[in-house]
């Protein structure tokens, strides 16, 4: 099935900062519990992300990554993931997260 434009307009993408990230070791798969600030509009948002193989939590913290931000929030264990932080995966299967080249205003939207 062919997605439409209408699709994709539906999907509200934005970019954030990370301000905090925590090591996730109750998650069945390897995992980073991340806070992201999307700026007034949509505020802090939570995440959990696969991406322990190439990422440490230390060198998350100040980095812009996009997140679908109009999901329903999903629990994961016992914690609430708010936001669906993107990524693609290497030639392995790890996750590399998707990133402005450039500082971004927090909470600006994918076209």
């Amino acid at each position: 099935m062919a997605a439409t434009i209408e699709d994709f307009e539906r999907l509200d993408i934005r970019v954030g900062t990370i301000t905090d990230a925590k090591p996730f070791p109750e998650a069945r798969k390897p995992a980073i519990r991340l806070w992201i600030d999307f700026g007034g509009e949509i505020g802090s948002k939570r995440s959990s992300a696969q991406l322990t193989e190439h990422y440490k939590c230390d060198q998350l913290i100040g980095r812009q990554v996009c997140a679908v931000v109009n999901f329903p929030p999903r629990r994961i264990g016992a914690f609430e993931s708010e936001v669906l932080t993107l990524g693609l995966p290497d030639e392995d299967g790890a996750v590399v997260l998707i990133r402005p080249d450039f500082k971004l205003p927090n909470g600006g939207r994918l076209f």
